[in-house]
């Protein structure tokens, strides 16, 4: 299996596709956007809320200027439904601004595989909205996953 093959692949299943949101999840958790971005086809195309990015170079790039923005950021990730290539995902993550102003951003995602289990297509919508630090529901360490035991977006009532 080279590097251009990322399992599982479609057709998903319940079970797959779960395990593809929670690998993405944990990729985006440690915050690495080379290897972030090796999940993606070369040709991926993403539409980031009003931004819109095609191929590796360009989501590295964004990643790189999200997480300088977005501070000890930690995300959620839950799984909506899936069909065949496809996987709808909902999620939450909390961040603060420079200045230390916390926030949970919303959203969900639509994401698109091709054969190789690598993503081709991204579509997020996203709204922030600010929270104290004692709204903060997110508490596990900075750049780690977030442990099994951790509750779901669902248990937060997210």
């Amino acid at each position: 299996m080279t590097d251009e093959c990322r399992p599982p692949f479609p057709p998903f299943t319940a079970e797959t596709a779960a395990q593809k949101v929670r690998a993405a999840e944990n990729g985006w958790n440690l915050q690495v956007p080379e290897k972030i971005a090796l999940a993606y086809s070369v040709d991926s195309v993403w539409r980031n809320r009003a931004e819109f990015l095609q191929g590796r170079d360009e989501i590295t790039a964004f990643l790189q200027r999200k997480w300088a923005h977005e501070l000890e950021y930690r995300l959620i990730k839950e799984l909506w439904t899936f069909h065949e290539n496809r996987i709808a995902v909902r999620f939450a993550y909390e961040w603060h601004n420079v200045e230390g102003q916390w926030f949970r951003s919303y959203g969900n995602e639509n994401w698109e595989f091709n054969p190789q289990g690598l993503m081709q297509k991204r579509i997020a919508s996203i709204n922030d909205l600010a929270i104290s630090e004692t709204e903060r529901l997110f508490h596990w360490e900075f750049k780690t996953l977030r442990p099994d035991n951790y509750k779901n977006l669902s248990d937060l009532k997210l």
